[in-house]
């Protein structure tokens, strides 16, 4: 089955909006071959502005920077960020220093100090190694307590979410989120949202239940989340606790969830864990054509995000230019 036309869609206009930001983008992994094609492309594109941590080449990619920690005068300022926001976990300065040397700290750090936009690792590292780099070095952002994930999931069926797009989160980081964790996530995946598919988010928090149908202390937890963003976020368009039908289908909604202002046209999903969010996305993907892009962080003082080490040049190039627009945003 060929891939939704609006995959195809939401990632012309992404790659549009980063063309018109000019961002400077980081990617620790200079070495790997994709990711030098990826950064050539996307200079010559004029998509954005690479940055690749490493000694430069003998011929670099015209538009595309290379930045060594072995001779980069920043390594100094990075190594005492790094320190000033890791002491408390016991790091030394001269252990700081020796991890600030290390490119994923270093494109990471390049973030924290502002002297790039976002960063985008993962190629050749795992992604315990890549989003532990972006904790400790950019940190969560004001206001957030946890970083998780969203995947935009682009279906055939343009009837369901924003013309066939939808937001799913958490479906690859946070396990068992508790109830604050939760609403976390709802938030943080409706400014997800709201930022890369440009629509207002009806966010759905999903259950096996609807508005009390079953009595369960993991439907408990749900409404919970639902009462904290509430109390946290009242302007935002969300309701729960719903089963995926009631979520999705007008006319289940309104059996189900009479009244709901949210019920029967979610384009925000957020499930009650990772089991629930993983098996569903990759279940739409198998069963349904769906292109499952991402997935992309959120939650961090400033954008950075973890690539498949099977990742194709085309993969990294989409990932880029989100990382950029995801910058734009304060």
């Amino acid at each position: 089955m060929s891939l939704p036309e609006s995959a195809s869609e939401f990632m012309a206009g992404v790659v549009a909006k980063a063309r018109t930001a000019s961002r400077r983008i980081v990617f620790p992994e200079s070495r790997d071959a994709r990711v030098v094609e990826a950064a050539r492309r996307l200079a010559a594109d004029g998509v954005l502005r690479p940055i690749l941590v490493g000694p430069p080449p003998d011929r670099p990619p015209e538009g595309v920077t290379f930045a060594d920690p072995a001779q980069d005068r920043r390594l100094e300022r990075y190594a005492a960020l790094l320190y000033e926001r890791r002491r408390h976990k016991g790091m030394t300065r001269v252990e700081a220093e020796a991890t600030a040397r290390q490119p994923l700290y270093f494109a990471a750090l390049m973030v924290a100090a502002g002297d790039a936009d976002g960063s985008v690792g993962g190629a050749a590292s795992t992604t315990a190694d890549t989003v532990r780099a972006a904790i400790h070095s950019i940190g969560v952002a004001p206001g957030s307590r946890l970083v998780s994930s969203f995947y935009v999931m682009a279906l055939h069926d343009r009837g369901f979410g924003h013309r066939g797009l939808m937001a799913f989160g958490d479906c690859s980081v946070v396990v068992e989120p508790s109830p604050s964790g939760l609403a976390e996530i709802a938030m943080a995946t409706a400014s997800s949202a709201r930022t890369l598919l440009g629509v207002e988010p009806a966010v759905a928090l999903l259950s096996f239940s609807t508005k009390g149908s079953a009595r369960h202390k993991q439907v408990d937890h749900v409404v919970e989340a639902l009462r904290i963003v509430q109390a946290r976020a009242p302007e935002l368009h969300i309701d729960g606790e719903l089963q995926a039908d009631a979520a999705l289908a007008p006319l289940v909604a309104q059996s189900k969830a009479p009244g709901s202002t949210v019920a029967g046209r979610a384009n925000v999903l957020i499930f009650p864990n990772l089991a629930a969010g993983n098996i569903a996305y990759k279940m739409m993907e198998r069963l349904c054509g769906a292109a499952a892009i991402g997935p992309f962080l959120q939650g961090l003082a400033h954008p950075a995000n973890d690539l498949s080490r099977g990742a194709s040049v085309e993969d990294i190039y989409h990932t880029a230019a989100v990382t950029a627009v995801q910058s734009v945003q304060p």
